[in-house]
């Protein structure tokens, strides 16, 4: 049985705007009962808050198929560290992952005061990022908190264009700290454990994304087949110029249903 991860942004919608075809693959997979899952880097929204922005461009997918670099990051540091203090750059939903867990979570008041106890920044998309904010960042960090950030993507696509990602944010702490980051989110392996339960039994995955040093990477670096989109950040340029190749290239998810009808026709 083929199991399907699809990250989101790029690939299922710009922005706000969903991309056309999107409606007709989840459908059509439900349907089928193929299972799929929701993987996306992008860590300001949990899986409530994406289910609710789907809902609202007609996409019904249920809250227990996104997964996103946030919770990926909450379940892994549950799982590998010992409770402490978070100072958490990012967005409404990363904060919410982590108060989840149940650990202190410091906000920038009280960091301004307490950032040497700070013992984990976390790093994530943050659309209010302010200068104190990676100050405070920057010295817990040297102070010997340790430094996660959700995912490594420089730039996500949105109506107008690419705007900077998370890993734009990490990548000034990395320049002001001189400490390398533990990343979470594709195409790392914490991301990985966590969607592949959310597949169950399956024989083989495919991944559909929109970018090579993420998307694709991750697929590559898993096994699973490589499916890239045009509707996001990577271009045939930039396929031509990597070392990361995909092993199908459509011009969008639309154009995913009619492979997946031939697919199963030809294995019926």
């Amino acid at each position: 049985m083929i199991g399907i991860i699809f990250d989101m942004d790029g690939v299922i919608y710009r922005g706000n705007k969903p991309i056309d075809g999107t409606r007709e693959v989840v459908n059509f997979l439900k349907e089928r009962d193929i299972p799929f899952a929701f993987l996306t880097n992008n860590s300001t929204k949990n899986a409530r808050m994406y289910r609710e922005k789907l809902l609202g461009m007609g996409i019904d997918v249920e809250e227990e198929r996104i997964v996103t670099s946030g919770y990926a990051t909450a379940r892994y540091l549950q799982a590998h560290f010992k409770e402490g203090p978070i100072f958490v750059i990012g967005g409404k939903g990363l904060q919410e992952e982590v108060v989840r867990m149940g650990w202190p979570m410091m906000g920038l008041e009280e960091a301004r005061e307490r950032w040497k106890e700070v013992k984990y920044v976390v790093v994530g998309l943050d659309p209010e990022l302010t200068y104190e904010k990676l100050k405070y960042g920057t010295l817990a960090i040297r102070n010997g908190a340790k430094f996660i950030g959700t995912n490594p993507d420089t730039t996500y696509p949105a109506e107008e264009g690419l705007y900077p990602g998370a890993g734009s944010i990490i990548a000034a702490l990395k320049a002001s700290t001189d400490a390398d980051p533990l990343i979470i989110g594709k195409p790392n392996e914490p991301a990985y454990e966590v969607v592949r339960e959310k597949l169950g039994n399956v024989d083989e995955i495919w991944m559909v994304g929109d970018r090579l040093d993420t998307d694709i990477a991750f697929a590559r670096r898993f096994g699973m087949k490589a499916i890239m989109v045009l509707t996001g950040v990577s271009t045939l340029k930039d396929v031509e110029k990597s070392e990361v190749k995909p092993d199908l290239i459509l011009p969008s998810v639309k154009e995913l249903l009619e492979y997946l009808k031939v697919r199963l026709e030809a294995s019926e």
